[in-house]
């Protein structure tokens, strides 16, 4: 099944509405997200929690890296850069951090509040190579933005 980004983004409203708590908004993003897509294997948010420093924060799926500098892997490029990042194949990816050897690309947002304070970043991982794609970048975005923008 493939995600149905309205139709999530509806539930996603309908379940965080008047919710402030960052922390509680990303554990219920995470979730919903996470059961709507087959091809998303681990499906999280790395939080900034010191100066060009991520930490893992709500997720689903296995283990994930539990530290992430911005200048590593493709969360710190995401959170570094404030851009997008969709990987094909993580394997060709200069500096992907291998937080699980069944990745094999990967989508990652940054993620901004209200007056565009990086609070982190989503990472959505895949067993299937070359599985995101602009239209991904487009749905995930419009939720991020709807979700946190309000904080």
């Amino acid at each position: 099944m493939r995600i149905d980004y309205a139709a999530t983004a509806k539930t996603i409203a309908a379940l965080t509405e008047g919710e402030t708590d960052a922390i509680a908004l990303m554990a219920t993003v995470a979730c919903e997200m996470h059961h709507a897509d087959d091809r998303f294997d681990w499906t999280g948010f790395y939080r900034v929690t010191s100066p060009e420093m991520l930490k893992i924060g709500p997720y689903q799926g296995g283990h994930g890296c539990l530290v992430i500098p911005f200048s590593r892997g493709v969360c710190g490029a995401a959170a570094r850069t404030g851009e997008v990042q969709i990987v094909d194949d993580v394997d060709t990816f200069d500096g992907h951090i291998a937080c699980s050897s069944s990745t094999r690309s990967e989508i990652v947002l940054p993620v901004r509040d209200s007056q565009g304070q990086l609070l982190g970043v989503l990472d959505i991982d895949s067993n299937r190579a070359a599985a995101f794609d602009a239209a991904d970048a487009q749905g995930l975005g419009a939720i991020i933005r709807d979700v946190f923008g309000r904080l």
